[in-house]
């Protein structure tokens, strides 16, 4: 990598530190023993060459890799790494799976009871109030026996499909936004994922 790269890739991972550390440049020189001067040049890119001492004391302060500071984007990483995925750190969302024939004697109870006392599954996105409803009936031309609906409880935000229960035909449908509620239909909430049986 070029000296000039380095710099750049210095640069934008102090800029990057001191914001998300809620840092200052004050604090950073307080501690580090670095004058304002220093670290202003290397902000406004005014130095072409850092020192390797300046270097190690800017990493040490922040506790990061001073292999890294000049060749990793710090800010890259770390987002990747906070992301929910499976290439990211950040743990997903432990969903309880209720069973359909329970679910209605369950709506009115909280996450955590559920999860303590229902099988688990995983959803990889960032989102709270979600329960997986396994189907022991066929929702017709739409889903299988065994499906499970990944669905987020309560009243509906979005334009998503929605999962109603009919207290009439004692039957879970699944609606779209536009549908008219009427008596006897309980919203379950929004269906933000399907999985489907492979049986």
């Amino acid at each position: 990598m070029h000296r000039k790269e380095k710099v750049e890739n210095l640069k934008s991972n102090l800029r990057y530190l001191i914001k998300s550390r809620g840092e200052t440049q004050q604090s950073l020189c307080s501690a580090s023993g670095l004058t304002r001067t220093t670290i202003y040049n290397i902000l406004e890119g005014r130095v072409v060459n850092v020192q390797q001492s300046t270097i190690r004391k800017i990493s040490n302060f922040f506790g990061v890799s001073y292999l890294e500071i000049e060749t990793v984007s710090f800010e890259e990483r770390e987002m990747i790494e906070n992301s929910v995925s499976p290439q990211g750190n950040m743990n997903p969302a432990a969903v309880p799976i209720i069973k359909e024939s329970v679910l209605m004697q369950s709506l009115d109870k909280r996450i955590g009871e559920l999860s303590a006392t229902c099988p688990l599954t995983y959803y990889f996105g960032v989102a709270c109030n979600l329960i997986g409803v396994q189907l022991e009936r066929e929702i017709e031309g739409l889903n299988k026996v065994g499906d499970i609906l990944i669905v987020k409880r309560g009243a509906s935000t979005s334009g998503m499909e929605r999962l109603v229960y009919d207290e009439a035909t004692k039957k879970l449908c699944i609606v779209n936004k536009s549908f008219l509620l009427m008596d006897g239909i309980y919203v379950v909430g929004d269906i933000v994922e399907e999985r489907y049986n492979a049986k």
